[in-house]
């Protein structure tokens, strides 16, 4: 071994130094020191652990003296502190190779460590021992870990449950289970999972001895799904439910605790023969629902926040566990809304009026539009009985149509009240939605948010004064066929004004139908029988305007031809007009019983 620092003190240069060992040592005393190294290097084959002391560092390079021939070199890396690395200190290292390109032995302290470290291993401990060791890095199938020698931790033996990815384990000191040991092939196997699962078994037996409904006990999240969180309890897990984790909305678990963090639950269950346990986190602190009817009476005015949207509706939050529902219905007093995201947005603040709070099924009905003016309670002082409005119509029935006075105040016009005169099949004859009409007031309801509306009274009932004025029974007028049914025939007088011409009134001779002697479109004229303006209807008769006509041609001729007809036939024009009623007209339907409806007799 050569000491450079003595050499360095007496100020020796190194081809001094040769001469003066050349000088000592003569050919004889080489030749037998060679020789002696050259046996002690050939007992220390690469693969042999020898002891070595650290002369000094170079760079990267850790100078080994190993007591042969020549120093070794060691990687600087192979040293886990650098503070290891102090001149004098003696450590092993593994003999690599003897012939290397710079004259130095090459060595290894991290291989001579890991043997050491597999020797010791296997001497002291056995399959089923308890090791500890560090996580160095994730590999195929799962994560090496130092204990002394790498050992391998699969993925399945990681945890009790799957851990999701086990990455989070690097760096961590993990205590671990030897399930198998290879000797030839130099390999360890170990597991995290069965050395919990042996601990828990241990304190399982005492948890479920001691738990009780009402305790508070701690534990660390182990799992959290989307219907709750699993618990470990220090040996048995317990389900603590989304629905118990707060008093407000939890949309996900996630939102409330993480993974491996330490919570204090309440028992609320306990199913001892199954093992199952039951825990709350919002039954550590009072239910806000206890005292909600002290806190919000009805009528009460409060502002919230909408956390919710649904198609019937949406959630209002007053407080955190303390919800509250406005109906769609009870959102607007003049806004039709399909859906309440037409009015409002989830995230907005909202005032709100309480309408009613059920606590036992902890539900609080709300109102929006309670708190503004509501429209229609000054609508019967704004719009009394007889009031002219102007209208829109929003939608047409077979009933009637739908009209709009202003926002959020609608009526109806029936269809009776569109013409005083027409009668019409459907509502759309006159009306077509969008149409803008003016309309009289009839009738308002503010309670029951009703107004009836009608056209036709927008001008006086004709057939209180025109109609019988202008139609005098026995006058002759003329009019347009405008349908034909198996009682007779309706006659157009004037716009929106019929009368019938009822079968038995069409011809002196007996007849089945009524196209036989009219058609649609024929003018014709015909004689007033009768108007009735209660039933509103007007009778007409052709045979008698005929009658009518054929007697003024006829006059100054032997009334001779008159005593010469029949006693069954009519004697005269007058004479049947005496003893013959107008028949009932209906402008509306027909009659019940055509067949009721008998010609007139002589």
């Amino acid at each position: 071994m050569v000491d450079r620092n003595i050499i360095h003190k007496l100020g020796l240069s190194p081809d001094q130094v040769h001469q003066q060992v050349s000088e000592m040592f003569g050919e004889t005393e080489n030749a037998l020191f060679e020789e002696a190294l050259q046996s002690k290097v050939d007992s220390h084959l690469p693969g042999t652990i020898l002891k070595g002391k650290i002369v000094t560092q170079i760079g990267n390079d850790v100078i080994v003296e190993v007591g042969l021939k020549s120093e070794g070199m060691v990687d600087a890396a192979e040293f886990d502190d650098p503070e290891e690395i102090t001149p004098g200190r003696d450590i092993e290292v593994l003999l690599e190779d003897t012939d290397s390109e710079s004259g130095l032995l090459l060595l290894s302290k991290h291989k001579a460590d890991r043997i050491r470290g597999w020797e010791q291993l296997i001497t002291t401990k056995k399959e089923g021992d308890t090791v500890k060791g560090k996580v160095v890095r994730r590999i195929k199938g799962g994560l090496l870990v130092d204990i002394g020698v790498p050992v391998f931790l699969p993925a399945s033996q990681v945890d009790i449950r799957r851990p999701g990815d086990i990455s989070r384990f690097i760096g961590k000191e993990v205590e671990c289970t030897i399930l198998k040991i290879d000797i030839e092939g130099r390999n360890i196997v170990i597991s995290r999972r069965k050395l919990i699962e042996d601990e828990r078994r241990m304190s399982k037996e005492k948890i479920l001895t001691e738990i009780e409904v009402g305790q508070i006990r701690k534990g660390i999240v182990k799992n959290i799904a989307d219907f709750g969180v699993f618990v470990d309890l220090g040996g048995v897990d317990g389900l603590l439910h989304i629905s118990d984790l707060s008093w407000g909305r939890v949309s996900h678990p996630s939102e409330v605790v993480r993974l491996d963090e330490e919570i204090e639950c309440v028992v609320i269950g306990v199913d001892k023969p199954s093992e199952k346990i039951s825990l709350g986190l919002k039954q550590r602190t009072p239910s806000p629902w206890e005292k909600v009817e002290e806190k919000y009476p009805v009528g009460t005015r409060i502002k919230g926040k909408i956390v919710n949207i649904m198609n019937y509706g949406v959630f209002v939050r007053l407080e955190d566990g303390i919800e509250g529902l406005v109906h769609i219905s009870e959102m607007s007093w003049t806004k039709r809304l399909n859906h309440p995201s037409e009015m409002v947005n989830l995230g907005d603040e909202v005032e709100v009026m309480v309408l009613n709070v059920n606590r036992d099924k902890q539900e609080i009905s709300l109102g929006l539009k309670q708190t503004e003016t509501n429209p229609w309670s000054v609508a019967a002082q704004k719009y009394p009985p007889g009031t002219m409005v102007t209208a829109t119509v929003r939608g047409v029935t077979n009933y009637g149509a739908f009209v709009e006075i202003e926002e959020g105040i609608d009526g109806m016009i029936h269809i009776s009240d569109l013409s005083w005169t027409r009668k019409f099949s459907h509502p759309n004859e006159a009306l077509q939605k969008g149409d803008q009409i003016k309309c009289v007031v009839l009738d308002i309801d503010p309670d029951k948010q009703r107004v009836s509306l009608g056209v036709k009274q927008l001008s006086e009932d004709p057939w209180v004064h025109a109609i019988p004025e202008k139609y005098i029974p026995g006058h002759i007028v003329r009019g347009k066929v405008t349908k034909l049914t198996n009682f007779g025939a309706f006659v157009q007088l004037e716009s929106e004004l019929e009368g019938l011409l009822h079968i038995s009134e069409l011809s002196d001779q007996k007849i089945k139908r009524p196209q036989d002697v009219v058609k649609v479109d024929d003018e014709l004229e015909v004689k007033i029988l009768k108007v009735d303006s209660e039933a509103r209807k007007i009778g007409l008769s052709l045979r008698r305007a005929q009658w009518a006509a054929e007697g003024q041609s006829g006059e100054g001729t032997d009334g001779a031809t008159e005593a010469t007809q029949p006693a069954d036939s009519a004697s005269s024009p007058q004479a049947e007009e005496q003893n013959q009623a107008a028949p009932e007209v209906s402008q509306e339907q027909p009659p019940a019983d055509p067949a009721s409806e008998q010609p007139p007799q002589a």
